[in-house]
């Protein structure tokens, strides 16, 4: 027996919701259908995937290990698919672009609005997910175009690297929205929303607070750029982020103003090196570097 799509599919479907029934929810069919699927795939293996005793659930150490290869099998069965119907359709094409969350909330959606305007037949798959997890789709060449933080941490990839100014932004009726410039020094005895995982954008402001004796407090963080905009739309903290999250159009109260000394949020947009862009993806991927461009310092 040979792994299958569908093995592919549950696997994913289980990794993602966490159960068999939530997995069989996902992918409406029935949960004996998920456990049949799931023990064939076991059986094919030669190891157990899930651990299951009384109510406990969870990925044994191989599914971990497999996980990412799974994730590039469905991806790559699941284009084939998709270019099949394209062709039965006659459809132009397809794009599938991945990023992290920078990119994901207020940057991409209107840029794939405007381009789908002009090329309603194209197909655009919006993924986000880790930067590493994104690089790694793009040298495999499961994924046209990428969006991820630097340093790029795969080879075989070709990179354009765009310096964003980063924003401090702050609610409408803080105090500080009566300046148009935020120094370290306002920052003193803040609140200020720090971003998961010592993110360089953090290093490069505790940098500057360091060299400026200021302290602040650091009780808030979060993983996404668009998580700390909502944070002080609700609060009275501030964070220092970057524009296409800080600067967006958003009737939520946040306000933005300028940082200096400066600091930057490094972006890369990865293709897979030695391998062209078709002319749908291409102009895409122009539109994405000329609004980046438009921001950078």
């Amino acid at each position: 027996m040979q792994v299958k799509q569908r093995h592919l599919e549950v696997f994913e479907a289980i990794m993602a919701a966490g159960s068999i029934s939530r997995a069989a929810t996902q992918l409406n069919i029935s949960q004996p259908a998920v456990s049949i699927a799931l023990a064939n795939l076991e059986d094919l293996c030669g190891f157990k995937l899930f651990k299951r005793d009384r109510g406990f659930f969870a990925p044994t150490r191989e599914a971990l290990l497999l996980q990412d290869d799974m994730t590039q099998g469905l991806l790559a069965l699941t284009r084939v698919s998709q270019r099949v119907s394209e062709i039965h359709a006659g459809s132009t094409g397809s794009i599938r672009i991945a990023t992290n969350g920078a990119m994901a909330v207020h940057f991409l959606p209107p840029l794939i609005a405007a381009y789908h305007r002009d090329h309603s037949d194209v197909s655009i798959d919006i993924m986000v997910r880790s930067s590493r997890q994104v690089a790694d789709w793009v040298s495999h060449r499961q994924i046209d175009i990428g969006l991820i933080d630097t340093p790029v941490p795969v080879a075989g990839l070709h990179a354009e690297l765009f310096n964003l100014e980063c924003v401090c932004v702050m609610h409408q009726d803080d105090p500080l929205a009566a300046k148009q410039v935020i120094t370290p020094a306002d920052l003193a005895g803040r609140s200020v929303v720090a971003i998961t995982g010592q993110h360089m954008v953090d290093r490069q402001l505790d940098t500057l607070l360091a060299e400026s004796n200021v302290t602040v407090e650091r009780h808030l963080s979060s993983y996404f750029f668009a998580i700390a905009r909502n944070i002080i739309a609700a609060g009275t903290a501030l964070a220092i982020i970057d524009p296409t999250n800080g600067m967006a159009n958003v009737t939520d109260g946040v306000i933005w103003r300028r940082f200096q000394p400066c600091i930057t949020h490094e972006l890369a947009i990865i293709t897979p090196a030695g391998q062209p862009l078709g002319h749908t993806a291409a102009d895409l991927y122009q539109r994405i570097a000329t609004s980046l461009q438009k921001l950078a310092v």
